[in-house]
């Protein structure tokens, strides 16, 4: 199998900490530092390589927090092409409060593309001789909304299958244009995708299949948080519930559902069978710590306690 195309436009360095009480005003004393390479695409490689999967991160990143990233992904042993562009790559940090068990998630809008810089990272995905590209995370300033679905135009030019984790206007331009295999919203980005309300899983379940009805994708897949998610596909809605556990942090818990379930459909699985270890994966991802993503061993787990 070919490695698996990650694209991401936005990364950030990622910084956690754990604190004991976050006050205002006050020095916050951290402890349990830790720094990982993030981003959608970046996290969706880090956990394909520790399912087994082959990928590849191409991502768009400059100055001195460039650099780190570049270090941050080469730790990994993940191998990547950077687009150097221009502006610093954004720092996004993460503080658990142990006194109360909350999150507090702080992250930068990020740098300004230039159009140089765009149609940089446009060349090298129309270069790559790839089966599978996922796209994944917001869209930095600059780029404009319909840039994800000149992605998807490379991808059906080469054959290849693309994988879409994104919201807003990049979200809904990309449905409406088509050509997507694998879309990943929340519940809320696709009510703000349709323009209207989705009060159950019925609501859900005709959405994301009136999509799939108008051959604009393939699959969408609804990730629903701790009440679980939705597959629509040509073989109608699957709605399927996820174990309850006890959640760490919530921070690439989407992105590890992206991996899980790219990773399946990769390897030859059915859409059904790739579902659940997307959820598999997206559920072991809130196991651990800050910027830690699932592990596989959890993943293993997870997968039978869901089952088919």
């Amino acid at each position: 199998m070919k490695p698996i195309l990650t694209l991401t436009l936005n990364p950030s360095v990622d910084g956690s900490a754990e604190a004991d009480v976050v006050r205002h005003t006050h020095k916050i004393r951290t402890s349990n530092e830790r720094y990982d390479p993030g981003g959608g695409g970046i996290n969706v490689a880090r956990v394909l390589a520790e399912l087994g999967a082959g990928a590849c991160a191409v991502y768009a990143a400059g100055g001195a927090t460039g650099g780190v990233l570049d270090t941050l992904v080469g730790q990994r042993g993940i191998a990547f092409t950077r687009i150097p562009i221009h502006d610093d790559t954004r720092i996004s940090h993460v503080v658990f409060e142990r006194s109360s068990g909350k999150e507090y998630r702080f992250v930068p809008e990020g740098p300004l593309l230039r159009e140089g810089e765009c149609a940089a990272v446009l060349a090298e995905i129309e270069g790559r001789d790839v089966d599978w590209i996922v796209a994944s995370g917001s869209l930095p300033r600059g780029t404009p909304p319909g840039f994800y679905a000149r992605i998807a135009d490379i991808a059906a030019a080469k054959g290849a299958k693309l994988v879409l984790d994104t919201s807003g206007a990049a979200l809904a331009d990309t449905l409406a244009h088509g050509g997507v295999h694998l879309v990943k919203p929340s519940h809320g980005e696709l009510e703000k995708a349709v323009g209207r309300p989705l009060p159950d899983a019925d609501a859900i379940g005709a959405a994301a299949m009136a999509f799939v009805a108008a051959r604009k994708v393939d699959l969408v897949a609804v990730t629903l948080g701790h009440e679980g998610a939705i597959l629509a596909s040509r073989e109608g809605v699957v709605r399927k519930e996820v174990p309850q556990v006890e959640v760490r942090s919530a921070v690439g818990a989407g992105d590890s559902f992206v991996a899980g379930m790219t990773f399946g459909l990769a390897t030859g699985l059915s859409p059904r069978e790739a579902f659940v270890i997307g959820m598999a994966a997206g559920t072991a991802a809130v196991l651990t710590p800050g910027t830690e993503l699932c592990k596989r061993a959890d993943v293993a787990r997870l997968r039978a306690e869901i089952g088919a």
